[in-house]
C-alpha cells in the first residue's frame, strides 16, 4: 500500500471550507437577529457570537478527542484527554481511513460544525433567557451532548491496515449522514423543542404581534448561510474532489426547490408569498440535503428540496396547536428538515453517484437503507431531547435559565446586554 502523502489542493479546500463554516454562524445570527422583535434582536445575535467563543476554547482542551478520539475503543464517544490537540500536529487525518490532510486542519473543519449547532437551538428560546445562563447551557451542553452525537455519527475509526478501532455507533451501523442531518439538525432541533418546553411560552405568546423586526437582515442571513453551506456539505468531501461537486451542485438545487415549495404552499395556503418564507424556505432546503447530498443523484436532490419545503411549510404552524413557543421555528425547519432529508436517503439513495452509498427503495435496494436511517433519526432525537430537559431544568432551579417577566417586557437587550440595536426616536414603543 502506497503511503499518503499531504495534498496540497485537498488541504486548502478543506481550510477554505472551515472558514465558509465559521460564516455560517454571524450569518445565522443576522437570520435570527432581524427574525426578532427589536428590543431582542442584539440578545439574539450575541447568542451565536458567545457560542463561537464557547465551543472554540473547549474544542481544542478537550472536545475534538472526546469527538474523534479512538483511543478508548468506544462507540459511544472518543477519548478522554486534555492534551489540547498539541499530539496530533504532525499527524494526517485517519477517519475510516487515511485523507492527505493535516489531522489539526481536519480538527478546525469539525470545529465549526461544533460552533454552530448549539447556536441553531437559541432561536427557539428567543426573547426570555438570561444571556450568562445560555453561556453555561452551551458549555454543558456541547460536552453532554453534540461531541459524543459526533462521535456515533461522524467518527469512522482509526484504520491501520484491516483494522478500525473507535468508530462511532451510528457510524458503524452504515448510518448515513454526509455532513449532518442528525448530528446537527435533529441534535438542535430536538435541544430546541426541550428547551422551549423548559422555559415555557413569552409573555403575550399567541395575543400579542411578535413579527420579524427587520426582513432585510432576515435575507441577509439566509444569504450568508446559503453561500456558508457550500463549505458545510462540499467541505465534508475532506477533498477537491467528484464527491465535493455532487454535494455542491445538490445543495444548490435542493435549497432552490425547498424555496419554491415554500412560498408556493404560502401561496395556496394563505394566498401571498412572503420574504420570511422564501428565506425559511431556503434554509429548510439546506438542512435536508446535508445528509443527503453526497448520496443522491441531482434530480433526486431538487425533490427532495421541494418537498422539504412544503414539509416545513406545514410544520411551522404545530407549535400553535401543539402549544409550545419556539420563537424562530427551529423545530419545524431544523428538525423536521433534518428528519426528511436523513430519512430521503432510504429512499433516493444510489449506489451510482457515490461507490460508498447504498442504493434507497427507488433503487432496488430495499428497505434496509431506510431502517438504517430510522435508527439515527430516533437515537438522535431521543438521546437530545431527554439529555437537554435534564440539562435546561437543572439550570433553570440553580441559577435561573428565565429572565423575570419585567426584564422580558422591557427588552433583553437592555436588561441582559444595557444595549439597544437601534437609536431611533419610537422604533422600541410598544415592543417593536
Amino acid at each position: 500500500m502506497d503511503q499518503v502523502v499531504l495534498s496540497a489542493g485537498d488541504t486548502a479546500w478543506v481550510l477554505a471550507s472551515s472558514a465558509l463554516v465559521l460564516l455560517m454562524t454571524p450569518g445565522l445570527a443576522f437570520f435570527y437577529g432581524g427574525m426578532v422583535r427589536a428590543k431582542s434582536a442584539l440578545n439574539m445575535m450575541m447568542m451565536s457570537m458567545v457560542t463561537i467563543g464557547v465551543v472554540s476554547v473547549l474544542w481544542v482542551i478537550y472536545g475534538f478527542k472526546l469527538a474523534f478520539g479512538y483511543e478508548a475503543n468506544s462507540q459511544w464517544y472518543g477519548s478522554f484527554s486534555l492534551s489540547g490537540l498539541g499530539d496530533v500536529v504532525n499527524e494526517l487525518t485517519n477517519n475510516g481511513g487515511v485523507y492527505p490532510i493535516p489531522l489539526l486542519v481536519f480538527a478546525a473543519f469539525q470545529l465549526m460544525f461544533a460552533v454552530i449547532t448549539p447556536a441553531l437551538i437559541s432561536g427557539a428560546i428567543a426573547d426570555r433567557t438570561k444571556f450568562v445562563s445560555w453561556i453555561v447551557f452551551v458549555a454543558i451542553w456541547v460536552t453532554v451532548v453534540y461531541f459524543p452525537v459526533a462521535h456515533w455519527v461522524f467518527a469512522f475509526g482509526n484504520k491501520e491496515g484491516d483494522t478500525v478501532t473507535g468508530a462511532g455507533f451510528l457510524a458503524s451501523r452504515g448510518v448515513q449522514d454526509f455532513a449532518g442531518g442528525t448530528a446537527v439538525h435533529i441534535n438542535a432541533g430536538a435541544a430546541a423543542l426541550a428547551l422551549a418546553i423548559v422555559l415555557g411560552r413569552r409573555i403575550g405568546w399567541q395575543k400579542s404581534p411578535m413579527r420579524p423586526h427587520s426582513l432585510p437582515l432576515v435575507l441577509l442571513g439566509a444569504g450568508l448561510l446559503w453561500f456558508g453551506w457550500f463549505g458545510f456539505n462540499a467541505g465534508s468531501a475532506l477533498g477537491a474532489n467528484n464527491i465535493a461537486g455532487l454535494a455542491f451542485i445538490n445543495t444548490q438545487v435542493a435549497t432552490a426547490g425547498a424555496l419554491l415549495g415554500w412560498i408556493l404552499t404560502e401561496k395556496m395556503r394563505d394566498g401571498h408569498p412572503t420574504t420570511l418564507g422564501a428565506a425559511s424556505g431556503a434554509v429548510a432546503g439546506l438542512v435536508a440535503i446535508t445528509p443527503a447530498c453526497a448520496f443522491v443523484a441531482p434530480w433526486a436532490a431538487a425533490v427532495i428540496g421541494f418537498i422539504a419545503g412544503v414539509i416545513c411549510a406545514l410544520a411551522v404552524g404545530l407549535k400553535y396547536k401543539l402549544g409550545y413557543d419556539d420563537a424562530l421555528d427551529v423545530v419545524g425547519v431544523h428538525l423536521v428538515g433534518g428528519i426528511v432529508g436523513s430519512l430521503a436517503i432510504g429512499f433516493f439513495g444510489s449506489s451510482a453517484v457515490n461507490s460508498l452509498g447504498l442504493d434507497g427503495i427507488f433503487y432496488g435496494g430495499g428497505t434496509a437503507l431506510l431502517g438504517k436511517q430510522a435508527l439515527g433519526v430516533v437515537l438522535v432525537f431521543a438521546y437530545s431531547f431527554v439529555a437537554t430537559l435534564i440539562i435546561g431544568y437543572l439550570i433553570e432551579k440553580t441559577i435561573g435559565f428565565r429572565v423575570q417577566s419585567e426584564k422580558e417586557l422591557i427588552g433583553v437587550d437592555q436588561t441582559e446586554h444595557a444595549e439597544s440595536a437601534y437609536e431611533l426616536g419610537g422604533i422600541l414603543k410598544g415592543g417593536r
